[in-house]
């Protein structure tokens, strides 16, 4: 059985907009954090776009892949690109959880503080 990622979106986007009408305050504050989250910085929006749709992956969330899948579109990601970020989804074999996302921010950490310390 086929998915249809751009009806599975439409059918959520109704559902949030549900949502939004009764947990407005949760729903506000988790745009914030989605709108901070997913800004050009020191990683380019679609770059974080390619993690979260490897994420998307991981979490086997339908509703992710097809926003995270639009998103890339509209920032002119290639087939290629997305093929090799996937590529990385498969080999994760379900991606980092929050704690080994921790355990992983400490190591960078450690990491860059050794390639400080004179050798």
């Amino acid at each position: 059985m086929s998915k249809d990622y751009p009806e599975i979106t439409r059918a959520l986007s109704a559902g949030l907009r549900d949502l939004r009408k009764e947990a407005g305050e949760t729903m506000a504050g988790f745009s914030t954090l989605t709108q901070a989250a997913m800004k050009d910085g020191a990683v380019s929006k679609k770059t974080k776009e390619f993690i979260a749709l490897a994420l998307g992956v991981a979490a086997r969330c339908d509703g992710c892949l097809g926003y995270h899948a639009e998103a890339l579109v509209k920032l002119g990601a290639t087939r290629q690109e997305v093929a090799e970020v996937l590529g990385v989804a498969i080999q994760m074999g379900g991606g980092p959880s929050l704690m080994y996302a921790a355990d992983a921010f400490t190591a960078f950490l450690q990491f860059e503080e050794k390639a400080k310390a004179p050798a």
